[in-house]
């Protein structure tokens, strides 16, 4: 457990499908930034260390943010994880307050591509991606998550309308979050009907992509605002490359870690009232969550069917990416981490989930070829 470091602030910048002339990566991360320091009452030259993740920021890099919202910083870092970025920059901040590196971190993550950018981001992921799959007009990750789907459907005897599960309780949650981008109730029927993409992957199984921008803010416990609990952080693993990209792409990374992380953590998978799974896909929500042990017996088909459809088990409460959107995967993996740390100082509002005290997170992502590399998982808990 991380004693002498909790999130003690978070904050976002509106989320948009299509940015207005003006807004780009810098104007979302600057929005984001001033409102997590406001929500954590910490003055811009208390910061001492960053974290940053994005794919749009470039030609600039982390210092030359740090420059330009007028930071001086002893700390700092940048990760290209992709969607376990996030998870991946809060251990670096949290280990960064414990030794002493920086009292007080932003960790931030944005991105603004719009639809013609994050198609170059697809296509150009990297030299595989450049050099394979590409030339094959493979469309994307979208293909490639297809094939994961039907493999998935196969193993686990599940049905279209399994996956509709997910993706219709999350956007009843996005309902109640003025952030989510998407907050018009969904029907099963219209989740059935969608357009495929990629067979079986429709329409609201895909992320949709947006421009956005999210931040956290790590300090000592002590240094949370008068009255409110900082959020701690029981246990944090993460996993990169974990099998060479020959397996299934059933199992992500947290399958290596998951015995240690909830030996770590002191508690179990049946202890967790808030789960945020990143959800590029609720294909890859099911993966991580069996291999957190969330899916008792392995039966992948009753957790979509009773866990989630008529237990309302309380996932992605503020609509995860499918119904909030995604920026770029970097501050999709944020948004999860601040819904657990609103839900534990129950600030949540509608969405509150009641007496919430622990929570998990995830992060997985960076597709090297037929599926994620990496993936990270956290247990948080409300600080009393």
């Amino acid at each position: 457990m991380f004693r002498n470091a909790a999130i003690i602030g978070v904050g976002q910048s509106a989320y948009t499908r299509r940015p207005e002339p003006g807004q780009s990566t810098l104007t979302f991360m600057r929005d984001a930034v001033v409102a997590a320091l406001k929500n954590a009452a910490i003055d811009a030259k208390d910061v001492r260390g960053m974290a940053v993740a994005s794919f749009s920021l470039a030609p600039d890099a982390a210092v030359d943010l740090a420059w330009k919202l007028g930071l001086s910083l002893t700390w700092l870092s940048q990760d290209t994880n992709g969607g376990s970025s996030a998870m991946s920059m809060l251990g670096n901040a949290l280990r960064a307050v414990e030794t002493g590196a920086a009292d007080v971190v932003l960790v931030l993550g944005g991105d603004a591509t719009g639809l013609a950018g994050y198609a170059k981001v697809a296509a150009n992921f990297n030299t595989v991606t450049q050099k394979h799959l590409a030339p094959l007009g493979h469309g994307g990750p979208n293909g490639v998550y297809a094939l994961v789907a039907a493999r998935q459907m196969k193993k686990y005897g599940l049905q279209k309308s399994d996956y509709g599960h997910i993706a219709v309780a999350q956007r009843e949650w996005a309902a109640k979050n003025p952030f989510a981008v998407y907050r018009t109730p969904m029907t099963m029927a219209e989740y059935l009907a969608a357009p495929m993409v990629a067979d079986p992957l429709s329409r609201y199984d895909c992320v949709p992509v947006i421009a956005g921008a999210q931040a956290i803010v790590v300090a000592r416990p002590d240094r949370a605002p008068k009255g409110r609990p900082g959020v701690r952080v029981r246990a944090h693993r993460a996993s990169y490359n974990y099998d060479n990209q020959e397996g299934d792409g059933l199992q992500t990374g947290i399958s290596t870690f998951a015995k240690e992380f909830w030996q770590e953590a002191g508690v179990g998978p049946q202890d967790i009232q808030v789960a945020s799974i990143y959800d590029d896909y609720p294909t890859m929500v099911l993966a991580q969550a069996n291999d957190l042990g969330l899916t008792p017996g392995n039966d992948l088909a009753r957790f979509c069917r009773v866990t989630i459809g008529e237990q309302r088990f309380p996932l992605n409460t503020w609509g995860g990416m499918l119904s909030a959107g995604q920026p770029g995967g970097h501050a999709g993996g944020l948004n999860g981490i601040s819904e657990a740390v609103l839900q534990l100082q129950h600030r949540a509002g509608e969405r509150q989930v009641k007496g919430a005290r622990l929570a998990v997170a995830t992060g997985y992502g960076m597709t090297m070829y037929r599926y994620g590399g990496t993936a990270a998982a956290a247990v948080l808990e409300r600080a009393e």
